[in-house]
């Protein structure tokens, strides 16, 4: 790969991210906070690579053709020492660089989805801290509308005495659970997806059954006191007693 093509590769790697960081796109790679600084390392490799290009490009303008006056009158005995070598065969730059271009035209024409239930079957359950010391009371509203991580935060660390008998309205992705039955799902990122951890519910009462993995549902209920355990981490894993659900469109948001 000559310095040309380099150059191209890298427009194409900055314009996918420029891509990516001004749509919803970023978010199934990076936590909404970190646009600005996509947005800003986009802008620097397209830079990059038009500023390649025109220093590759420039000699060849009419009126810059030819070897400027005085270069190349005084060359060495030895300055071509490296063709005679090789039979006049100039070197070749080794091919896998040609494999930069998987990871773009992957952000160009095929974006993979956001982390879902293959994720949520190779890592164990993780609530990020300890808990609080004293939880915010819920929203006024019925159902209280929070998320996934809240939810088994409180159940867990805080015994449900913060969740009371209020209904709680949650968003998450059905994955299959250690007893064969459906677990709610969510990814919790710190950073980045190569750092994304699941948060696993179980699921009593009207669960939703007989959905694929990755279906998106919307459930309302009640704290349940019941405690399974991730066979993955042995991570206890709370309940919910659910009433009703329905499904729902993949959220812009995918992670928590």
């Amino acid at each position: 790969m000559n310095r040309q093509a380099q150059a191209v590769v890298l427009l194409l790697l900055g314009g996918a991210v420029v891509r990516a960081s001004v749509t919803d796109l970023y978010l199934r790679y990076v936590k909404e906070g970190l646009r600005p600084f996509l947005v800003a390392a986009g802008v620097a490799l397209i830079a990059a690579a038009v500023m390649t290009l025109w220093y590759e490009v420039r000699p060849l303008l009419p009126g810059r053709a030819g070897t400027p006056s005085g270069e190349g009158d005084h060359a060495e005995p030895g300055d071509h020492a490296g063709d005679s070598d090789h039979g006049g065969h100039g070197h070749h730059e080794p091919r896998v660089g040609w494999l930069l271009l998987l990871p773009v035209l992957g952000l160009l024409l095929v974006a993979p989805p956001a982390l879902g239930s293959y994720a949520v079957s190779q890592a164990g359950t993780t609530i990020p801290g300890d808990g609080l010391p004293d939880y915010p009371a819920l929203p006024d509203e019925d159902p209280a509308r929070i998320t996934v991580l809240d939810y088994a935060s409180r159940a867990l660390f805080d015994a449900g005495a913060s969740l009371g008998e209020r209904r709680v309205q949650l968003t998450g992705f059905i994955a299959n659970g250690p007893d064969d039955r459906p677990i709610l799902a969510r990814m919790v990122l710190s950073c980045c997806a190569a750092d994304g951890r699941p948060v696993k519910l179980g699921l009593t009462g009207q669960a939703p059954v007989g959905l694929p993995d990755d279906t998106w549902v919307e459930v309302v209920g009640r704290y349940s006191d019941r405690i399974g355990r991730d066979p993955v981490n042995d991570a206890e894993i709370p309940y919910l007693d659910v009433e009703t659900w329905r499904e729902v469109p993949t959220p812009k948001r995918p992670y928590e």
